[in-house]
């Protein structure tokens, strides 16, 4: 075991990520488990913490078997040679995917209510997850984030598959691991506690997280976190 729980995976993680601290970054949290690593991130940072909202696409008739994953902004990632393989069609696949697209868009609703997603034009963006085993929705994640033009955009995991952070390195502009295990198994068994995190708990969480944003004087709309500090110029805790 690396880590007691997802708070202490965070804190652990928080501390690779000091450097960054200075970039005034925004987090984003792959929802649920990685909103909890997400906002020990944020606090040590004084950042702003936010969702992006990713989906394992499930192949037809096994939907426990992943073939891809989407991610908000229209985001899709396959795996085609499991695809080819199964010979799973065009049209197969976008049943699948509209019916996660549907949960997806629940989740979008849930967790940011009727706030636009953050303004990430020239930030530094670190996105956050409890751990990756194939990496799939972080793929579909990063696909997502891109567009929206972030002058820098950092991988944070406590955890991940050595083979798959070698896979992910050249998507991105740098990966921060405490851990690469080359003998991985699966995320869990790197955490004493690895409850299910609840939808109920990452909207407590990124509410938490907005209101000491705003004591702290920061505004915190659509550019998340772009405001200025209070005038003693500290945006701390």
């Amino acid at each position: 075991m690396l880590f007691i729980d997802r708070l202490d995976a965070g804190r652990q993680l928080a501390g690779r990520l000091a450097s960054f601290r200075s970039e005034r970054p925004i987090v984003l949290a792959l929802p649920r488990g990685g909103v909890v690593v997400g906002y020990e991130v944020a606090r040590a940072l004084d950042a702003p913490l936010d969702v992006v909202v990713a989906r394992k696409l499930g192949a037809p008739y096994y939907p426990e078997f992943g073939i891809g994953a989407i991610a908000e902004g229209d985001a899709r990632v396959l795996d085609e040679r499991t695809v080819r393989g199964l010979g799973i069609s065009e049209k197969q696949i976008e049943r699948v995917e509209a019916e996660e697209r549907l949960e997806l868009e629940r989740r979008i609703r849930r967790y940011r209510g009727d706030r636009p997603p953050p303004d990430l034009r020239n930030r530094t963006v670190i996105l956050v997850d409890d751990g990756l085993a194939t990496g799939v929705t972080a793929r579909a994640a990063i696909e997502g984030i891109r567009p929206r033009q972030p002058r820098k955009l950092i991988l944070a995991v406590p955890v991940c598959a050595e083979e798959t952070a070698q896979a992910l390195r050249a998507q991105i502009d740098d990966l921060v691991c405490v851990a690469t295990p080359f003998e991985f198994q699966a995320v869990g068994a790197w955490y004493s506690n690895f409850e299910q995190t609840s939808d109920e708990e990452v909207h407590a969480l990124l509410e938490r997280r907005r209101r000491e944003m705003e004591a702290a004087g920061v505004e915190v709309g659509s550019g998340a976190g772009r405001g200025r500090s209070n005038p003693g110029g500290k945006i701390g805790m």
